[in-house]
C-alpha cells in the first residue's frame, strides 16, 4: 500500500480517522439513493476539531471529484467551503486554494459562492493571522543596530494605524523585544558604561568626523544627540524614543489630547503591561510607557492605580504579582509629579488594606510569625506606604501643619511598625532608616528600638565554597525593586525628566540618624537607595502636559529619515 508522505511521517505520525467509503463510492451511494454515507461525510468535514492531514486528504478525494458536484451537491459543497483552511500549515492552503480554482473552473455555478467565502476572510482578524507571524519572524535580532531596530519598529507602528484591530499583538511584540533589551542592561551596568565615558570623554577630546566612517549606528549629527554609553542600553533608548513619540502622536490631535483614542490605547498598553511587563523582574525603562501615558491625563493616573490596587487586594493573583503591583504602587505615588491629589486616596486605601491583614493575623488564634513566603504582599505593601511617606510626607503636611499631622496619625503607623509581623525587619534598609528619621522628627512613631533588635537578630549566613567561607547578610529579604527609579536612559529621558520627582535633600541636618548612612557623597542625580540625600531642584507639584514636549512623531509612511534621530 503506498503511504501520503503529506499524512504521514515517521517523526511525528498523524492519524487520520474516517468514516465510510471513498468520495466516489459515496457519491455514487447517494445518486442510488442511499444517502447515509454523505450525511457522515458532511459530519466529519463539519468537525471542528479536524486535522491537516484529513482535510488533505478529504480535498483530494473531492477535487477528483468534481464534474460530479453539481447544483444537486450544493450542501457538500458549502460544507467544504466553511472547513477552517485559514491559519493551518502551507499544504493545507495549497490544496484548499487548488481545489477552489478546480471547483470553479468544472461548476461555475458555484463562482459566487466560492467569492463570497474568500471575501469574509478580508476582515482584520484573519489579517493578523498573517501578518503577525511574519512580524515576529523578520523583527530583527536585538543585536542589531539601533538604526535597523528604529526603522522596524517605526514600520510597525505605521501599520498598527492603517489596522488598528492588531495594534494590541504588535505593541506586545515590539514592548516583548524592548523588554529583552531591558533586562540584558542593569542599571549599575548602565552607570559603569556612563562613567567609563565620562572618564575617557575627560582623558581625551572628541575626535574630528572621519571621512570614512561608516558606522550605521552613527546619527547624522552626533554633537547634537544625547547618546546613552551603554550599548545595548542605547539600542533600548531609540526604541523608548519611538514608542514615546507613537503615544504623543496618537493621543493628540492638533496639540489637544483625544480623549478616546488616548482610552483605547491605554487599554492595549495595559493588556500588555499585565501579560508582559508587570511579571518582568528588575527591568528598568520599558514601564515607563504607561508612566509617560497616565501623565496625560489625571482620569488615566487613577485609572492605572486602581488596576494595581485591584491586583495587590486580590488572594487569587500569585503573590510574586501582588507584590509587583505594590512596588509599582508605591513607586509611581512617590515618583510621579502629576498626582499630589490621589497620594492620600491611595494611602487610605493601603493602610486600611495593612489593618486589615493584621487584623486578620491576630483573629486567626495562631502565632504570627515574621515569614515572606507566607505574608509576602504584606510586607510588599508596608514598604510602599513607608516609600510613599519618604517622598511625599512634605506635600501632606504643607499649608496646614495640624491637619497634615492628625492626617499622619490617624494612619497608626506605630501598631504597623509594631505587630508581630515585624515589617521593618524585611524592607530594604534604606527605606527602614528614613522611615525611620521621618516618623521620629514628626513624632507619629519611634522605630529605632525595632530597629535595633532587628539588627541584634540579623544573623550573618557562612557560605562555603573553593574559594573559602564567606559572610553574607541578605539586605533585600524581600527581592524588591522600585520600578520608577531615576530614569537613565538620555534621549528618551528627556520627556520623562519634567514629570519625574527626584530625591530631594533634607533641609534639617538633625532630620538623619548618623545610623541612616556611613556612605560618603556620591555625584548621582538621585541617590536615595544609595542613603544619601544629594541635593535637587525638583519640588512636587503639577507639571505642564507631557505633549508639549518636543516628541517627534512617526508621521510618514516607510522607514523614519535621519531627522528622526534627532533629540527631544
Amino acid at each position: 500500500m503506498e503511504i501520503d508522505s503529506r499524512e504521514f511521517s515517521i517523526a511525528s505520525p498523524v492519524k487520520s480517522v474516517r468514516f465510510g467509503g471513498s468520495v466516489s463510492e459515496i457519491l455514487a451511494k447517494h445518486e442510488q439513493g442511499d444517502s447515509s454515507d454523505y450525511d457522515l461525510l458532511k459530519h466529519q468535514l463539519a468537525d471542528p476539531c479536524i486535522k491537516d492531514a484529513q482535510i488533505i486528504s478529504w480535498l483530494q478525494e473531492i477535487r477528483s471529484c468534481v464534474s460530479q458536484l453539481n447544483k444537486d451537491h450544493e450542501q457538500l459543497i458549502y460544507t467544504v467551503l466553511k472547513l477552517p483552511w485559514i491559519g493551518r500549515r502551507q499544504a493545507v492552503v495549497e490544496e484548499y486554494m487548488t481545489f477552489l480554482g478546480n471547483l470553479v473552473s468544472a461548476q461555475t455555478v458555484y463562482l459566487c459562492a466560492c467569492l463570497k467565502m474568500v471575501v469574509t476572510y478580508f476582515t482584520p482578524s484573519i489579517t493578523s493571522h498573517f501578518l503577525m507571524p511574519v512580524f515576529q519572524e523578520n523583527f530583527p535580532f536585538i543585536q542589531k543596530s539601533s538604526r535597523t531596530l528604529e526603522c522596524y519598529v517605526h514600520n510597525l507602528l505605521r501599520v498598527s494605524v492603517y489596522i488598528p484591530s492588531i495594534r494590541r499583538d504588535i505593541l506586545e511584540l515590539i514592548i516583548g523585544k524592548m523588554l529583552q533589551l531591558d533586562v540584558s542592561a542593569s542599571r549599575s551596568d548602565i552607570e559603569e558604561a556612563e562613567e567609563i565615558a565620562m572618564q575617557n570623554l575627560q582623558g581625551h577630546p572628541l575626535k574630528e568626523e572621519g571621512l570614512f566612517d561608516m558606522d550605521e549606528d552613527m546619527p547624522a549629527n552626533p554633537s547634537t544627540m544625547a547618546v546613552t554609553s551603554h550599548s545595548v542600553a542605547e539600542r533600548l533608548d531609540t526604541l523608548m524614543a519611538v514608542l514615546m513619540a507613537y503615544v504623543k502622536d496618537i493621543c493628540h490631535v492638533n496639540g489637544s489630547l483625544h480623549v478616546e483614542r488616548t482610552k483605547e490605547l491605554y487599554r492595549d498598553l495595559l493588556s500588555v503591561f499585565d501579560k508582559l511587563i508587570l511579571p518582568t523582574h528588575a527591568s528598568c525603562h520599558v514601564q515607563y510607557i504607561l508612566f509617560y501615558l497616565c501623565s496625560f491625563r489625571l482620569a488615566l493616573t487613577e485609572a492605572f492605580l486602581d488596576h494595581l490596587w485591584k491586583i495587590l487586594q486580590n488572594p487569587s493573583q500569585p503573590a510574586i504579582l501582588r507584590q509587583a503591583a505594590a512596588g509599582y504602587l508605591g513607586s509611581f505615588l512617590a515618583r510621579a509629579k502629576f498626582i499630589p491629589v490621589t497620594v492620600r486616596a491611595c494611602l487610605d486605601l493601603l493602610i486600611s488594606w495593612i489593618h486589615g491583614y493584621i487584623d486578620s493575623q491576630n483573629s486567626s488564634g495562631k502565632q504570627a510569625c515574621c515569614d515572606i513566603n507566607l505574608h509576602g504582599p504584606f510586607y510588599s505593601t508596608c514598604q510602599a506606604v513607608f516609600y510613599v511617606l519618604i517622598f511625599r510626607h512634605r506635600a501632606l503636611l504643607e499649608g496646614h501643619m495640624k491637619k497634615g499631622l492628625e492626617y499622619l496619625q490617624s494612619l497608626n503607623l506605630e501598631r504597623v511598625v509594631m505587630c508581630q509581623l515585624n515589617p521593618l525587619k524585611l524592607c530594604l534598609p534604606t527605606v527602614t532608616s528614613m522611615f525611620a528619621a521621618i516618623t521620629r522628627k514628626y513624632q507619629i512613631v519611634f522605630c529605632y528600638n525595632v530597629i535595633e533588635r532587628n539588627n541584634r537578630q540579623l544573623l550573618p549566613v557562612v557560605r562555603s565554597s573553593t574559594g573559602g567561607d564567606c559572610v553574607t547578610t541578605k539586605t533585600n529579604p524581600l527581592d524588591s525593586f522600585f520600578p520608577f527609579d531615576p530614569y537613565l536612559l538620555k534621549r528618551s529621558g528627556q520627556a520623562i525628566e519634567p514629570l519625574y520627582q527626584v530625591w530631594e535633600e533634607f533641609e534639617d541636618t538633625e532630620l538623619l540618624s548618623p545610623r541612616t548612612s556611613k556612605q560618603g557623597p556620591r555625584e548621582d542625580d538621585d541617590d536615595f537607595l544609595y542613603g544619601d540625600t544629594p541635593k535637587a531642584d525638583a519640588i512636587v507639584g503639577m507639571t505642564p502636559n507631557s505633549f508639549d514636549s518636543n516628541l517627534c512623531s512617526p508621521n510618514s509612511i516607510g522607514s523614519p529619515p535621519i531627522t528622526f534621530q534627532k533629540p527631544f
